[in-house]
């Protein structure tokens, strides 16, 4: 059977967590679910964690209607759960890492900064297959469409198991009940939101968070989003470009 690790960014026993964990196990997958004590957004794919006499802490969680599922609380960020998933932590060696559902879309090259996307990468940087979901839900939502994120991800794992071990998806939901159509976008320049200084003093520098000024570029993950379509991208962990040849000339 097909081993998978459910993780995110917003914490154990997050909605969307729990939304993206009963679909994979209604796709017949063995799941186990490790996810941050607390909210980690923002954390990349950074293996910071909160250490004991240089040990990791674990704690044993039940989720409501997930009760058969074995879950952990990890104090640490969602690329340290990856990490040490891959390397057997909580029993078999995961052959898919699924982090989300995240709270808020994760587009354009600003995915670099998210936790949801930095424990996909680190699952596929260690050999598993990997997909970040998220779901487009805006600033002040009136309801949150979990489900239907996370069965859309349900439908897009026979396509990511089709892949080599090592690829990653990023796969992004419109905030409604309806089935969104998906559409394979390049990612946007930036995200969807820019941060700009605010204020700056001797001691303290303040960042906001604003729109951006401009329109997104056209085929990127951000734009089709906004135009209500779910989104999908492939994208690489670690890679590398050749140099020498050019510096030779």
């Amino acid at each position: 059977m097909t081993t998978a690790l459910i993780t995110n960014d917003d914490g154990v026993g997050s909605a969307g967590l729990c939304a993206l964990a009963r679909a994979a196990v209604d796709a017949g997958l063995d799941v186990v679910i490790a996810a941050p004590r607390r909210q980690s957004s923002g954390s990349s794919a950074s293996i910071v964690a909160s250490e004991a006499d240089g040990r990791i802490r674990i704690e044993r969680r039940e989720l409501e209607g997930l009760e058969s599922v074995t879950t952990f609380a990890v104090h640490g960020a969602p690329g340290l759960i990856a990490l040490i998933a891959a390397h057997g932590a909580f029993g078999a060696v995961p052959d898919i890492v699924l982090s989300g559902v995240n709270h808020g879309a994760n587009v354009g090259r600003a995915i670099l900064h998210s936790g949801t996307v930095g424990a996909a990468l680190t699952g596929g940087l260690n050999g598993a297959r990997a997909m970040a979901v998220s779901l487009d839900v805006g600033i002040s939502p009136e309801t949150y469409e979990w489900d239907a994120a996370a069965q859309l991800a349900r439908q897009v794992l026979p396509t990511l198991l089709e892949h080599p071990a090592g690829t990653v998806l990023n796969l992004n939901v419109p905030n409604r009940r309806q089935p969104a159509e998906l559409r394979e976008a390049h990612l946007a320049p930036f995200g969807i939101v820019q941060t700009t200084m605010e204020h700056e003093d001797e001691h303290h520098v303040t960042l906001a968070v604003e729109d951006l000024p401009n329109t997104p570029e056209p085929g990127s993950d951000a734009a089709l989003l906004a135009e209500g379509f779910a989104t999908l991208t492939s994208i690489t962990p670690v890679g590398s470009v050749p140099l020498l040849a050019q510096l030779r000339r």
